[in-house]
């Protein structure tokens, strides 16, 4: 990942949560020229989107707490240190909607509502 994206509040990936991930696929990558790479690390199917062979995002279908919530894109902000992220933002008037918890090889995440209802992830990426 570019060092750009490994800075503190950074916009650094971007994933797709959709029940039908081959559809997903054909419809982005006709429509963008995204490729796509399976990646079986992280314990779950799921797809790297990659743009001129470099991963941007990913697409996945839900887990099993997601089901019956429409398909959506979502957004990963790089942080310094995701548990310290996630005390701050009940006082900041957000809600923690899911702690933080790590992702095999990749780091650790939570999710977050803003005040006004916004939801994004923030992640600390495992320094390789």
């Amino acid at each position: 990942m570019h060092d750009a994206l490994m800075k503190h509040g950074a916009f650094s990936w971007n994933e797709l949560m959709t029940p039908d991930v081959a559809a997903a696929r054909s419809f982005y990558g006709a429509l963008f020229g995204w490729t796509f790479e399976d990646f079986l690390g992280g314990g779950a199917p799921y797809t790297l989107v990659k743009i001129n062979g470099e991963p941007v995002g990913g697409m996945m279908a839900p887990p099993s707490e997601c089901t019956g919530k429409p398909p959506a894109w979502g957004v990963c902000v790089t942080v310094d240190d995701v548990d310290a992220t996630a005390r701050q933002v009940e006082s900041l008037g957000g809600k923690l909607l899911r702690p933080p918890e790590d992702i095999p090889e990749v780091g650790r995440f939570c999710v977050l509502q803003d005040p006004q209802g916004a939801t994004l992830s923030a992640i600390t990426y495992r320094m390789p």
